[in-house]
């Protein structure tokens, strides 16, 4: 794995006065001395050395988030359809992207969401719909939680179902995060499963009925935002699952979704190809074990 840097404009990454100015990053996304390392199977590329200022300040001025979403500009090349993700880690890639495209990277993008619609628009990054472009080349988003195959939980921000279609859109999945969200099992995070409003309480026995037959539990609970529920972008709303642990996400994955009423649910089987988790020791990028 070669040394890769990439040079961009970051705008003021840091909340201290002392970096509130712009400030030209050096991204070095494989370091010198970076080699394979095995987890579970997975292949990992071990930076020690991921982001670093010219004026020599540590790369502590860049939040984990931060440098996994400038880390994911390796992967973005000119001429690219790109499936743009959500989230604050998601948001902390169109924060990285902007000052590139304003230098002239040519790429068109698909949101996942409204927000991160109006962040794309605000930040001058040219969007199309999978309708004009249904066949993308990547997808760059952020997940709940991932396990050494890269399976995911996603959906924290209600954003689950387009999220599901556009990465379901491309050719490629490449998920950031920071090394918080890398567990040995699924489940600690409640999942959300989207469902329509119409038959709510036989959608939810339904679900129950599930949980029971494939011998789990979990806690069933309607997402309410400010004391009333919870809307997706799609006008769906969400039950949060907390099972705490999840043997066979694949299998419940598929199951959930043949219950009438349930729109969609926030685990990610075998979508994502590569994973980019920052950690205090650097970057790692992340290939599904097995």
């Amino acid at each position: 794995c070669p040394p890769v840097s990439r040079r961009g404009r970051i705008q003021s990454f840091c909340s201290s006065d002392a970096f509130r100015s712009s400030f030209d990053v050096r991204l070095t996304a494989c370091a010198l001395n970076a080699k394979p390392v095995g987890k579970s199977g997975a292949l990992e590329y071990v930076s020690s050395k991921v982001a670093s200022v010219d004026d020599g300040t540590t790369n502590m001025a860049l939040t984990l988030k931060q440098q996994a979403g400038i880390a994911a500009l390796d992967f973005v090349k000119p001429g690219m359809k790109l499936g743009i993700g959500t989230g604050s880690t998601a948001e902390a890639f169109i924060e990285a992207l902007a000052p590139r495209v304003a230098e002239g990277l040519d790429i068109i993008g698909v949101p996942t969401s409204e927000r991160t619609r109006l962040m794309c628009e605000d930040s001058n990054i040219r969007l199309t719909t999978l309708e004009e472009c249904p066949a993308l080349d990547l997808t760059i988003d952020g997940a709940d939680e991932l396990d050494a195959s890269l399976n995911l939980i996603k959906g924290g921000g209600g954003a689950l179902l387009r999220e599901k279609i556009v990465a379901a859109a491309s050719e490629q999945m490449v998920v950031i995060a920071d090394g918080s969200k890398v567990v040995d099992t699924l489940g600690a995070f409640p999942l959300p499963i989207e469902v329509n409003p119409f038959g709510l309480a036989a959608t939810r026995n339904a679900i129950s009925a599930l949980i029971d037959d494939m011998e789990l539990s979990a806690e069933l609970t309607l997402r309410t935002d400010g004391g009333i529920n919870f809307l997706t972008d799609g006008g769906h709303l969400i039950i949060d699952a907390s099972f705490g642990h999840i043997p066979e996400p694949r299998a419940l994955e598929q199951r959930l979704n043949q219950i009438p009423g349930v729109v969609e649910n926030g685990l990610f089987t075998g979508l994502a190809s590569q994973a980019i988790v920052a950690g205090e020791n650097g970057v790692r990028i992340l290939t599904p074990a097995g």
